[in-house]
This record gives C-alpha cells, sequence and structure tokens, in this order.
C-alpha cells in the first residue's frame, strides 16, 4: 500500500531543494581544504551528533555522560538538518512503537520514496506536530536546552555556514553545508527506507528491519538495523567482527576517557548468534531469545 498523501510542506520542501541544488554546484567548487571540512563536518554531524547524540544517547538511553557533553553531542546533530532534538528522539520512539505497522511515521510499507525522505516533505510530517509528539519524550521536555533547541535548532547551522564562509571562502561553504548536509540527509534516510527493504536478518524481530552493509558505512554503523530492533537499548549495533560499526568505537573511546558510562549492551549468548544466512530458518522465538535481559 502505498500511503496517499497529496499536501506537501512548501517551506521544508523548498529548503530540501535549495541543498540538493547548493549540493550540485559544490561539486564544479572542488578544492581539497572543502572536501576535508566537509568530511569532518559529516563526521561531527553524523556520528557525533545523529548517531551518538539523537540515537543512541536521547532516544534509547544507551548510555550515560555529563550534561554537558549530552548538550554538545545535541548540537552537533542539528547540523545534520533533521530538525531538534524533541521532533527527532520522539518520532524515532513512536517508529519503534510501532515499526512497519499503521502509524509508523516512515515505513517503506507505504512506499518506498515514502520511507525515504516523501513523509519528511509532506503537510503530515510530525514535525508539524510539535505538541503532540510531547508525551514521547517525558525527558527532554523537562531539560530547558532541548526546548530552546527543539525550536531553534537551525541557529548552528548558520552560525557554522558563516564562521566557514568568512574563513574558507565559498568553496569550503558550500561543501560543508550544502554537499555535506545533502550526502548524510540521505544516509540517514537510508536507514528509515533500505534497511526496511534490503538486507538480510540475523534476528527473527515482527518488523522488517534488516542489516544492510552500505548504510552501515554511510552512517557510521545505524545500518546494522535488524540487530538495533531487536535489542534497541544496546549502545553497540554491529555484534560480528565484520559488522564495522564507528559509533560504537567513538563510544568506547569516549568511555575509555570517562566521558561515557553505564553503557548499555546486549546479553549475548554465543551459540545462538548465527550467520546471516541461517537466520532466516530459526524459529522467531529462537532468534528474539537470542538477547535477554531486555
Amino acid at each position: 500500500m502505498v500511503r496517499q498523501d497529496k499536501r506537501i510542506n512548501w517551506v521544508t520542501s523548498s529548503f530540501m531543494v535549495a541543498f540538493h541544488i547548493g549540493a550540485v554546484a559544490a561539486l564544479f567548487m572542488f578544492s581539497w581544504p572543502a572536501f576535508f571540512t566537509a568530511l569532518f563536518l559529516y563526521w561531527v554531524a553524523g556520528s557525533l551528533g545523529i548517531g551518538l547524540g539523537y540515537h543512541r544517547l536521547l532516544t534509547h538511553r544507551g548510555f550515560k555522560c555529563p550534561k554537558w557533553f549530552e548538550y554538545f553531542l545535541t548540537t552537533c546533530a542539528t547540523l545534520a538538518l533533521e530538525g531538534g532534538p524533541i521532533f527527532w528522539v520522539a518520532t524515532h520512539r513512536v517508529h519503534h512503537q510501532l515499526t512497519d505497522k499503521p502509524g509508523d511515521p516512515h515505513s517503506p510499507r507505504d512506499g518506498g520514496f515514502w520511507s525515504h525522505m516523501g513523509w519528511i516533505m509532506s503537510g503530515e510530517a510530525m514535525h508539524n506536530k510539535i505538541q503532540g509528539l510531547l508525551p514521547y519524550v517525558p525527558d527532554l521536555r523537562k531539560d530547558k536546552y532541548h526546548v530552546w533547541l527543539s525550536e531553534w535548532h537551525w541557529i548552528p547551522m548558520v552560525v557554522v555556514g558563516l564562521i566557514l564562509l568568512a574563513v574558507g571562502g565559498w568553496k569550503v561553504m558550500f561543501w560543508g553545508i550544502f554537499l555535506r548536509t545533502v550526502v548524510l540527509l540521505h544516509s540517514t534516510w537510508f536507514v528509515n527506507s533500505a534497511t526496511h527493504m534490503w538486507g538480510s536478518k540475523r534476528f527473527g524481530t515482527d518488523d522488517d528491519s534488516r542489516n544492510l552493509w552500505w548504510v552501515a558505512l554511510l552512517s557510521f554503523g545505524e545500518g546494522w538495523h535488524n540487530n538495533h530492533h531487536a535489542h534497541p537499548q544496546s549502545a553497540r549495533h554491529g555484534l560480528a567482527w565484520y559488522e564495522v560499526d564507528f559509533n560504537w568505537y567513538a563510544i568506547k573511546a569516549f568511555e575509555t576517557v570517562g566521558l561515557i558510562w553505564d553503557v548499555k549492551l546486549p546479553k549475548l549468548r554465543e551459540a545462538r548468534i548465527q550467520p546471516v544466512a541461517d537466520a532466516a530458518a530459526k524459529p522467531k522465538e529462537q532468534l528474539v531469545g537470542a538477547y535477554s535481559g531486555d
């Protein structure tokens, strides 16, 4: 079934179109300083911000850290142009509650394009219903900084853009803001779309989540999506040595220096970690039971 949403959020859609035009323009302004600036900001916004901040910390509370570090990670996340913390976290919690069922904000069962980016450009996108999202974020709505940043989430992006323009010129600004943001947006959206359509299942979850290696590489480890849906609170998504999870490596590094603690991990029963090819053949209850301590 393809969701038939005819209303378009023209403000959001206009920004998306403008950023995509800017990303194409950036391709004609290449320089090595611009490239490495974009690469660095891609990591700051995508890994520190979205992966660690919005997702594994705020949404699932997979670890603890000082409040100032939580605010730092959250601010990094706003550089991804994916909205403020209340919108992002609440939407993702709704997704986990209703994964691939009626009410899921971005399920491919409503259409591949819808799950990738159509939902965010629609008049029904949940960023238009912040008040309705508040029950999903009782922790964040009590925090003055998260409330403020949810309202003014565009400010860090503007500040960084002006700094890049002043220091590096137009090339650095176009690569560091427009091209970097567009690539990161699609990398994040692939977690919503591609990892619910393609890939393999290690665990028999009651949804369409899949593990998809190339999405994991683009998103610093978020593409091990079936692993994540099997145990959402785990701060580690890549469970095997070949499942590269850069966000997990960052968490371990911060834990080593004392910035992160109380890291949540799945209690794996080694005998039940099946090769991907064998996962589909396992009874559902055995696959879900591969994790204990939920």
